[in-house]
């Protein structure tokens, strides 16, 4: 009989992980896009002739798409299931990337690459809330996480494929290749169940509790764990008076806040010009820039790992606070090093050094913490639609700051745009520590009731 609940709780486990991995792929797909158009962009803007202005369009019109795909995916997830949702995603993301491998001119190409932004908008937070549904308490942090490593492994491709066609400035097949981790995401996620709380929330509570049984270990509370989900839905109403009331208002702001805090601190116009920050810094060849880009990326894998194994352990707010204070130094030391005038040298390696702390800082914090947070903070009714406010505001702020570096470029200097992202990110460190609770260790309705209570969000780790 013992070796039956081992063999029990093995399966449960590994069931449990093999979702959240697969569903995490979702995550690849804005990782490689993100990452492979910093190396594309090379060669695009010569090939279509792109002036400044048309290039800031070209990489940012992934980001309309996005917040399109931010305000339609959650209601999607909520209605049809994030199961559903995720697989559509994966369907248009295919489609989207071929799309702009095939285009004869720039405004096909620029279209497709919203079309693609559609679907990473819906997969960016349909993927961690599904992770959330599924996993168990303990390691629920270092499974959404896992969306987050996702998204970083899939730069880390995007640059070895963007260096690989480098040579023959091959930017075709460096946008058509994303249509591979696409189809494995949609084919994963047939053969995976939905998600239990979405079921429980349908009234579906049999499938509920058969799939619980599948992937929870042996003697757990699956009965109990469905009355918790199903008390909860009973003091809910599912509507956007609700979002906006009183009980989710804390929760949403905390949200919103660290979805614009993520974004206007810099990290996207890191990867997506990664390359032209390393020409910058005296880095002459395109191919060298993209393969110095690598080691960015590789850093950004390395301490989201590292992140995984500690959010169980030392909590989200140490890890936010820590990668807050890392990024603001990192950044206002990349300021410095192009204030220098004639960056070359030993200058444009310390860019370099500064340059991959602050990813590192960025990886172990406000990366996988952010999209952990809101897959934890709103109740399960709403939980699809909250996700899309923040996801939108996200988004909405990645697209500002996308269509803006050059510009700021220009504008302030090198220098000067990335002490503004230092200050920025000095504002972020400030809204943590006065307004983003503690969520280690509490169940999903556990942080549910405690909005329900009234209480000061850092309350929570009361």
């Amino acid at each position: 009989m013992a070796g039956e609940t081992v063999r029990k709780t093995s399966r449960g486990g590994l069931f449990v992980y093999l979702a959240a991995a697969i569903s995490a792929l979702g995550g690849g797909l804005f990782g490689y896009d993100t990452g492979v158009i910093s190396s594309a962009i090379l060669f695009i803007k010569k090939s279509f002739a792109l002036s400044s202005t048309l290039e800031e369009i070209t990489v940012s019109a992934v980001l309309v798409g996005a917040v399109a795909g931010a305000v339609l995916g959650g209601k999607l997830a909520d209605v049809f299931g994030r199961r559903k949702t995720i697989i559509t995603a994966a369907l248009i993301f295919a489609v989207g990337s071929i799309w702009t491998a095939l285009s004869p001119e720039i405004i096909i190409f620029i279209i497709g690459r919203i079309v693609v932004g559609v679907a990473i908008g819906v997969a960016s937070f349909t993927a961690p809330m599904y992770i959330s549904e599924v996993a168990p308490v303990k390691v629920r942090g270092e499974l959404v996480s896992l969306n987050q490593l996702a998204v970083t492994a899939g730069i880390v491709i995007s640059y070895l494929v963007g260096y690989i066609f480098s040579k023959a400035g091959n930017w075709r097949m460096m946008m058509g290749l994303a249509a591979v981790p696409s189809t494995i995401l949609g084919v994963g996620m047939f053969f995976m169940p939905a998600s239990p709380r979405w079921l429980i929330s349908r009234s579906m509570i049999d499938k509920a509790r058969a799939i619980l049984t599948r992937i929870r270990s042996a003697g757990s509370d699956i009965d109990g764990e469905i009355n918790d989900v199903e008390q909860s839905l009973d003091q809910q109403g599912g509507s956007w008076k609700e979002i906006l009331g009183p009980m989710v208002r804390p929760a949403l702001i905390v949200g919103i806040g660290l979805a614009v805090f993520q974004q206007v601190t810099g990290i996207n116009t890191v990867i997506y010009y990664a390359p032209t920050i390393f020409e910058f810094a005296g880095f002459k060849s395109a191919s060298s820039a993209i393969l110095a880009t690598m080691g960015v990326g590789i850093v950004n894998v390395f301490m989201t790992i590292v992140a995984m194994q500690l959010v169980d352990r030392l909590g989200r707010r140490p890890l936010l606070l820590i990668g807050l204070g890392g990024m603001a130094a990192s950044l206002a030391a990349l300021g410095m090093t192009f204030h220098i005038t004639g960056l070359s040298g030993i200058m444009g390696w310390l860019a370099v050094v500064s340059l991959m702390l602050y990813v590192a800082a960025f990886a172990i914090g406000m990366g996988p913490i952010f999209w952990l947070l809101i897959s934890e903070i709103y109740p399960l009714k709403v939980r699809g639609q909250a996700m899309s406010v923040a996801t939108f505001f996200n988004w909405g702020s990645n697209l500002i700051v996308g269509i803006t570096f050059l510009t700021l470029i220009h504008l302030m200097g090198r220098s000067g745009t990335f002490w503004l992202y230092s200050i920025l990110t000095i504002a972020a460190w400030i809204f943590t520590w006065l307004f983003v609770p503690e969520t280690k260790g509490k169940t999903l309705e556990q942080i549910e009731e405690h909005w329900r209570s009234g209480k000061h969000p850092l309350e929570m780790e009361d």
